[in-house]
This record gives C-alpha cells, structure tokens and sequence, in this order.
C-alpha cells in the first residue's frame, strides 16, 4: 500500500463530500488532467482507502424517523457464544450499525425503524430471541445534530 499524498487527500475530501463527481470534474477543482486523477482514483480503491460508493437515503422520508442507540450487555463472553451474537444481530434489518465497546456495555446498536410501537416490535420479538443477552438499554434520539459520513482527514 502506498502512503496518502496531499493530493490523494484532496481527492479523497473531494469524493466524501460527492462520490458523484465526474473524473473530468475532480481533475477541474484540482487542476490537474482526469488521466492521473482517474490513476489515482483506481489505485485508492484497490489499496483499500475507498471501500464503496454509496447513496445515502434520507430516513425520515424512507418512513424509519425512530432513531435509537440499543446498549447490550451478554450473559457471557465466551468467544463462540459472542461470535453467534455477532451473526444474529448482522441479521437484522433494524440494526444499521453495531459497536463492540468498553464500560458498561459490550454492544451498541444503531436501530433505526418508523415509530415507537415498531421499535417495540424489534426488542420484543427480534432481539429478545437471541441468546445471551442479559440486559440492554435505549436511548432514543430526540434531534440531530451533526450526522457525517466524512473521515477527518
């Protein structure tokens, strides 16, 4: 893998804040012609540095406005018991993103889903069915403040 130059980085700001910009476009904003910009585009994604293209939808309008942050903690923590954890919550539509992390819980989950009774639905009969969880804690959001798919670079 190659080290990130500044105008790899330029490129790469670029393409966060508009994955939909032309290879013509990204060589115009940096001045450049879209021969090497095009170069570096494949090279940063064969390295690894651009994972995907993506098109982010808005939640409100795709009816899933209930956002919440869902804290579990296991009954255990042998390693397979966490690992059948892992493959059941990756199952879940609900469940957008999830966090293994330090302190008081072992899991954070992004679920995000219509309302409260859908929310309801989703802990009662979706993660209640999984095994080992001992306890788990809701904390529904109630505004957004900043939300960036953007890496600090």
């Amino acid at each position: 893998m190659t080290e990130l130059d500044d105008l790899d980085i330029r490129l790469l700001k670029l393409l966060q804040k508009d994955a939909t910009l032309t290879t013509k476009e990204l060589a115009n904003k940096l001045n450049l012609t879209p021969t090497p910009i095009h170069e570096r585009v494949k090279r940063l994604e064969r390295d690894g540095y651009i994972k995907k293209y993506v098109a982010l939808l808005d939640n409100q309008k795709m009816n899933k406005g209930l956002v919440v942050f869902c804290n579990v903690t296991l009954k255990q923590h042998e390693k397979g018991i966490g690992k059948k954890f892992v493959n059941d919550i990756v199952s879940l539509k609900e469940v957008t993103e999830c966090y293994n992390v330090s302190g008081q819980y072992d899991f954070m989950l992004k679920v995000m889903v219509k309302d409260m009774p859908e929310y309801q639905n989703f802990i009662m009969n979706k993660l209640a069915s999984i095994e080992n969880i001992g306890s788990t804690h809701s904390v529904f959001v109630m505004g957004e403040i900043k939300d960036s798919t953007e890496l600090p670079i």
